[in-house]
């Protein structure tokens, strides 16, 4: 089987009303690369305007098979019926072998039986659309630099930034032709990075980070007193509001600019982003001084 190219085929036309029952929900036990690339196909089911009969026969899998597909109920889905079942909703085949992929490792499943399921279908070379292409050559780094600050890790770091630039080529239609594709991207990118950090009173846990920063490298002087009121603001930091912990985490821990590069790259305006940055700031001296922090 070869696929077609499911970046150029236009999406089925909106339903004006969804026949059928209204699907049930995602599995508990479906882990969280699963879930990331069940919800955009479970969403392109209920924009086709398929019922589950029609999937049923365009797929050529039982009623049973796909509806436990689109829960991510029971086993971890093969790729053969995975690909049958995103061909029949004309999405793109490359981003959702890899996102299959990386799911199907979170499961535990042995690498020779994923070569397996890969192998069973053939798939033809798959560009994704040249904005596509241009807008992930513009944020990798910028990413890359917000993940790394969360995740520490270079597998990890690479993994949420890959699955965030995976997941809007999957909805590259839609996605383009929101109001604010940069601003919907970062909020994407930011929930796969905090997905996979560590967490700490329901809080990201940014302490770690303290250890990458130049301020504790053992040549500085007062070294261990440096990295106490580091941890102090870190944490501080992390207790911000979402718009507010992303400003500062940009400019603070990757060094991005405040006046063009935050707000390219978040979606924010400049004038937003510099109120953001203005309330964090003031934020950040209460909260610091509320714990008595020396910084």
């Amino acid at each position: 089987m070869t696929s077609p190219s499911g970046a150029d085929r236009p999406a089925p036309a909106e339903a004006g009303g969804r026949r059928g029952r209204k699907p049930a929900p995602i599995s508990a036990t479906a882990g969280l690369s699963h879930r990331a690339w069940l919800e955009p196909v479970r969403n392109r089911v209920r924009s086709s305007g398929l019922t589950l009969d029609e999937l049923v026969h365009r797929s050529g899998y039982s009623k049973t098979r796909i509806s436990e597909l689109l829960r991510g109920n029971g086993y971890y889905p093969a790729w053969e019926i995975t690909f049958s079942v995103i061909r029949a909703l004309g999405l793109p085949v490359q981003p959702m072998r890899r996102l299959w992929t990386a799911a199907a490792r979170e499961a535990r499943k042995e690498q020779g039986w994923i070569d397996h399921c890969i192998e069973q279908v053939a798939c033809a070379p798959e560009p994704p659309p040249l904005a596509h292409q241009a807008f992930t050559e513009a944020m990798r780094a910028p990413y890359t630099a917000y993940a790394r600050a969360f995740l520490l890790a270079e597998d990890r770091v690479r993994w949420a930034v890959g699955e965030t630039f995976d997941l809007l080529w999957l909805s590259w239609s839609a996605a383009a032709s929101s109001e604010n594709l940069r601003r919907n991207a970062w909020r994407l990118l930011r929930s796969r990075v905090l997905a996979r950090a560590a967490h700490r009173d329901g809080r990201p846990d940014l302490r770690a980070a303290v250890f990458s920063t130049e301020e504790v490298s053992e040549s500085v002087p007062g070294r261990l007193v440096v990295m106490t009121d580091l941890v102090d603001l870190f944490d501080a930091i992390a207790r911000l509001p979402q718009d507010q912990m992303d400003v500062v985490v940009l400019g603070h821990l990757c060094g991005l600019d405040l006046e063009e590069t935050i707000p390219y790259v978040t979606g924010l305006s400049p004038a937003i982003t510099h109120a953001v940055d203005h309330h964090a700031r003031a934020a950040l001296e209460d909260l610091l001084r509320r714990t008595g922090s020396r910084e």
